[in-house]
C-alpha cells in the first residue's frame, strides 16, 4: 500500500477511535456519578463536569486537526512528495 493512502487510512482510524473514547469516557463518568443529569439542581460538581468536558474536546479538536494536517491532499501536485 502506498504511504499516503496508509497515513490516510490510519488518520481515519485514529480521529474515529479517539473521538468514540472521549464519548465513552464522559458518558460514562457523567452517568456513573451523575454528572450528567441535573436531579437535585446544578450543583458545583456538575459545572465542573460540563467544564472539563468542554476543556477537553477543545484538546481533543486541536489534536485531531494537527493529525489531519500531516495527511497530504490528494490531487494536489505541490503535495505529491510527502
Amino acid at each position: 500500500m502506498e504511504p499516503g493512502v496508509r497515513l490516510f487510512l490510519k488518520t481515519i482510524v485514529q480521529s474515529m477511535s479517539l473521538g468514540m473514547l472521549w464519548l465513552l469516557l464522559n458518558t460514562m463518568f457523567g452517568i456513573k456519578y451523575g454528572l450528567l443529569f441535573f436531579d437535585h439542581g446544578f450543583t458545583i460538581w456538575n459545572g465542573v463536569y460540563y467544564l472539563c468536558m468542554l476543556v477537553s474536546f477543545v484538546f481533543l479538536f486541536r489534536h485531531i486537526v494537527g493529525l489531519w494536517k500531516k495527511v497530504p491532499r490528494f490531487g494536489d501536485e505541490e503535495s505529491e512528495d510527502f
